[in-house]
């Protein structure tokens, strides 16, 4: 157990802290429930002039301080960090919910520039960094401006709209915010995993990041409770209903990726051959032919042929597919761990932040072996995405769904600690989920999620897979452990092996059960290994859960938006 933890360097979870966010779970129950009374009355009061349509909305005579003030504190009410809600939001001078939310954002954008802007700067203006917090610090400063990304993508959101506009789109709000949110996380993590080495550099980037996490929080709690909690009224959204989609794809993938992932060799842009029969030789040559943000779909298409590389698609890379000839004919194979000085973030064969990806039958491999702990095959931060026929091979964390919404479909994943694990809201189906033989004295978890907010919409979804060993495994084996408070993973309508310990589920602290906040559930399982009737006991865990607690976490539900990008994947899917 203790081999096997600190092997994880991302945000170990300490007895004390666990014990301290109990006591703080408590008093945060108190002052929710006072704030839910009051902000009802608030958003009733919103929803009623609404609804008679005043004819001069806009008029904000009638408030006076104090009925602003009053509005304010039960806005804030219902968000994690409801004092520095209410101190950094005073002077929106505003009793509306949708005028809060927006100025929460300038707020939050004013914090987040500055923790970004110090941690680029500060690796420029120390040449003699020790090597480990210059990692660290590298992560910090690419996670950082992916966030900002994030939160400038939903400032545009949000301002473009009102009333029911912005209720139509308060699930990619909520996404982005969450990726914001999840960002400075990874940062955190990284300066954790780096430990004594970066010592003084994480102290003051905390600091900075005090304010622009609670900030963006606070966000994420008024765009998630508030705004959101308008549609209860019957405000028309005219929002297109997920269920709408006739084979269940999530609404995002359009007609025309579907086209895309269902023709066979789809036209394309450029094509990669290792022996020089096609345009480049590498995956990396063809990634410096993109345009940056661009609308247009682009197409790589890689021979077969085994590609040793890091691939690196950035957050303005959008809308890439990449196909190959077979998962195991096409792979991508790297070898960079966490033994030999590379962050865990930095590990990946293969990474993608930019929106709107697509991979199709190929592989993706970390070769660095058991023994060099953390080393990723691929990371994803991409919303949107899509991955179908795809395989990832690695040992301890293999596969890092880092943000937003993905969805893996027929794929083949294979690893040892941790081996799925992030902070997307992601859904696998119809996937071949194989766990390995780990090191002596080590223990397997398929499963690592790191929801570290309530609000935040992410969680892993296991649905109509197949687990079953890939090689002769005997390590004692589980479905996964709780990274962070609020880890949210669910196995429904999945086939598990004999291989599975009774257990199930495993602490992330030997000894100290998780907190009551994490979702861990079981649906309608089959296999020697589904029995739950010697599953572990924690107030979070459900060994069985309703179908309308289940279809929260399927296609249609949990990885929604208001745009085609499942259903032009052209990808097979079951949306419930």
């Amino acid at each position: 157990m203790d081999t096997v933890k600190s092997f994880k360097g991302y945000g170990k979870v300490d007895e004390r802290d666990d014990g301290e966010f109990r006591r703080k779970s408590r008093k945060r129950l108190i002052i929710l429930a006072v704030s839910a009374v009051l902000l009802i009355g608030l958003i009733a009061g919103i929803v009623a002039g609404t609804l008679s349509h005043r004819k001069n909305k806009n008029d904000s005579s009638g408030e006076t301080p104090a009925t602003t003030s009053a509005a304010l504190k039960s806005i804030c009410g219902s968000t994690e960090y409801p004092e520095s809600c209410v101190a950094s939001l005073r002077s929106s001078n505003s009793s509306d919910p949708q005028t809060i939310f927006r100025y929460s954002l300038s707020v939050a954008m004013g914090s987040l520039t500055k923790a970004s802007d110090f941690a680029t700067e500060y690796i420029s203006k120390h040449e003699n960094l020790d090597a480990r917090a210059k990692q660290a610090l590298q992560v910090c400063s690419a996670v950082l401006g992916d966030a900002v990304d994030s939160l400038n993508e939903t400032i545009d959101a949000a301002g473009a709209r009102d009333g029911k506009q912005l209720l139509s789109v308060a699930g990619d709000l909520r996404t982005w915010l969450s990726a914001v949110i999840t960002d400075q996380d990874t940062c955190i993590d990284a300066l954790d995993e780096a430990g004594a080495n970066a010592t003084a550099v994480s102290d003051e980037v905390r600091k900075l990041m005090a304010n622009s996490t609670e900030f963006a929080s606070n966000s994420l709690a008024i765009v998630t409770k508030v705004v959101g909690f308008l549609g209860g009224f019957k405000i028309p959204a005219n929002r297109r209903l997920l269920g709408e989609v006739e084979d269940g794809f999530p609404a995002w993938v359009g007609v025309a990726e579907r086209r895309l992932l269902q023709e066979e060799r789809p036209k394309p842009d450029v094509t990669v051959a290792a022996d020089g029969t096609g345009d480049v030789r590498t995956v990396n040559e063809a990634v410096k032919m993109l345009k940056k943000k661009s609308k247009t779909r682009f197409v790589i298409y890689v021979k077969a042929g085994v590609y040793v590389e890091n691939v690196l698609l950035e957050k303005a890379h959008w809308n890439v597919m990449v196909y190959g000839d077979g998962a195991a004919a096409t792979v991508i194979s790297g070898s960079k761990n966490y033994v030999d000085g590379t962050a865990t973030f930095d590990t990946a064969t293969f990474a993608v932040a930019g929106k709107g990806f697509i991979a199709r039958d190929i592989g993706f491999i970390n070769t660095a072996g058991a023994g060099k702990h953390q080393a990723v095959a691929l990371r994803s931060g991409s919303d949107q995405s899509v991955f179908h026929r795809c395989s990832f091979h690695a040992f301890q964390d293999t596969l890092y769904p880092h943000s937003n919404r993905q969805f893996y479909r027929e794929c083949n994943v294979t690893g040892t600690i941790d081996f799925i694990f992030g902070n997307a809201a992601v859904v696998f189906q119809k996937c071949n989920i194989m766990p390995r033989q780990p090191m002596p004295n080590q223990f397997v978890t398929i499963t690592a999620q790191g929801k570290k907010d309530p609000n935040q919409n992410t969680g892993i979804s296991i649905q109509r897979c197949v687990m079953g060993p890939f090689d002769r495994l005997t390590a004692p084996t589980y479905l996964g452990r709780p990274w962070k408070d609020y880890s949210t993973t669910i196995v429904m309508q999945t086939e598990i092996g004999g291989f599975l310990n009774p257990l199930g589920w495993i602490s992330w602290v030997n000894g100290v059960d998780p907190p009551n906040s994490i979702f861990y559930a079981e649906y309608q399982n089959t296999g020697a290994g589904s029995s739950t009737a010697g599953r572990v006991r924690w107030a979070g865990y459900r060994p069985t859960v309703t179908t309308a607690e289940a279809s929260k976490y399927t296609v249609n539900s949990f990885i929604k938006g208001p745009s085609n990008w499942l259903a032009d994947s052209n990808v097979d899917f079951d949306s419930t």
